[in-house]
């Protein structure tokens, strides 16, 4: 019998991957539903070539485009994710959620009870929703899968281990292409500059949280709510060829390091498969990455967004969609050129010190309707901070 798939995100760089892996083994699986914000042209593309009975376009202005195409096959196209329950019958056996940003929580939260297991893409939603995706799993019992190279990687790494019995985990960061960049010229790093990473390819957004190390702050709070460990136990080590994902020391004295090239083939195809043994093809070990790892911890001066980890409460609050919604808007800010690149950590950390915005770090997440709603207060208040 076909595993009936779902995949939010099908034109982003995760939904592709993930299409080119079931191109090749297409005849043991059913997608039942694609997505996309805009690119419906795409979306169209690739329910044609895999005979996609459904698709959801969010965007109301591509949404009517793509209504009035000519000549399309018998694909029902939704405008919302408020019609899931319509086009989903029975529990999907995998579903990919690689929409980007606080958008992706809702649909996330929805797909959780059609799923059987769910792989996860989106910061955002880990970060700022984890709350409200546990209960989710637990009631409906399903299993998550996490996606991100880092997380995966802590996830195969811990299999068969106790929680306690972790001494320390470190995720890895390449540096990003500011890394070998003096201090004095970071205040007038241009865009071109921030958006060349040196090994991956990405979208804007991503791109610039990883020149200015946002992005690993956000992965420590994923790791933290997946793994369900304390900001102690996790570190971050600069790893320029980002051949090294997750380094795991346990108590005992054993030390797991997991690898893999730069390519989110891998660790997307190890959910898909992740009940069964499938072979991949992949490139040989890499002895000269290996015997040139080049580790070193990360420097503060460059990077003070990393810091703002030592300022985390213990436990999930709004405090990180404070963060996530802040950081998001000053990235779009530099990306229009309207502040320095320097301007998105200072005025990132100005708006956290902020009384009003402190108190929620005594507040849990218990509401998708709040999330939401403090996203849109804070990235409003960052426009009126710069503009």
């Amino acid at each position: 019998m076909k595993k009936k798939i779902v995949i939010l995100g099908s034109t982003g760089s995760i939904g592709n991957s993930l299409l080119n892996i079931l191109n090749k083994d297409i005849k043991n699986f059913e997608i039942i539903l694609l997505s996309a914000q805009k690119n419906y042209k795409k979306l169209l593309q690739q329910a044609k070539k895999f005979n996609v009975k459904n698709i959801i376009i969010n965007d109301p202005k591509y949404f009517k485009l793509a209504k009035n195409q000519k000549n399309l096959p018998k694909i029902k196209i939704y405008n919302n994710f408020e019609d899931l329950d319509e086009i989903i019958k029975k529990k999907i056996d995998y579903t990919m959620i690689s929409i980007t940003g606080i958008d992706g929580l809702d649909p996330t939260l929805k797909l959780i009870k059609h799923s059987k297991k769910i792989a996860i893409a989106n910061k955002e939603s880990i970060i700022c929703g984890w709350n409200l995706i546990k209960k989710k799993l637990k009631k409906y019992k399903t299993e998550f899968l996490p996606v991100d190279s880092e997380h995966f990687s802590i996830w195969y790494a811990l299999k068969k281990n106790y929680l306690n019995n972790i001494e320390k985990i470190y995720l890895t960061a390449s540096g990003g292409p500011l890394m070998n960049l003096p201090l004095k010229k970071f205040k007038n790093v241009k865009v071109k500059l921030a958006l060349k990473h040196p090994n991956w390819k990405m979208g804007k957004k991503i791109s610039i949280d990883s020149a200015t190390m946002m992005n690993k702050v956000f992965e420590v709070i994923e790791a933290k709510n997946i793994f369900n460990i304390s900001y102690k136990k996790l570190d971050i080590l600069v790893h320029p060829s980002s051949y090294l994902h997750a380094i795991v020391k346990f108590n005992n004295g054993l030390i797991k390091i997991i690898a893999h090239d730069t390519t989110m083939k891998i660790p997307i195809f190890n959910t898909l498969y992740s009940d069964t043994i499938k072979k991949l093809d992949t490139s040989q070990l890499s002895i000269q990455k290996l015997n040139n790892l080049n580790l070193s911890k990360v420097d503060l001066k460059k990077f003070p967004l990393v810091k703002l980890i030592s300022k985390l409460p213990i436990n999930p609050s709004l405090f990180e969609t404070v963060i996530v919604s802040a950081n998001d808007e000053l990235v779009n800010l530099f990306l229009e050129k309207k502040i320095k690149f320097t301007d998105i950590s200072s005025k990132l950390y100005n708006l956290i010190r902020i009384p009003e915005f402190k108190k929620y770090k005594k507040l849990q997440p218990n509401n998708l309707r709040t999330i939401i709603r403090i996203n849109k207060y804070v990235r409003s208040k960052i426009r009126s901070m710069c503009v």
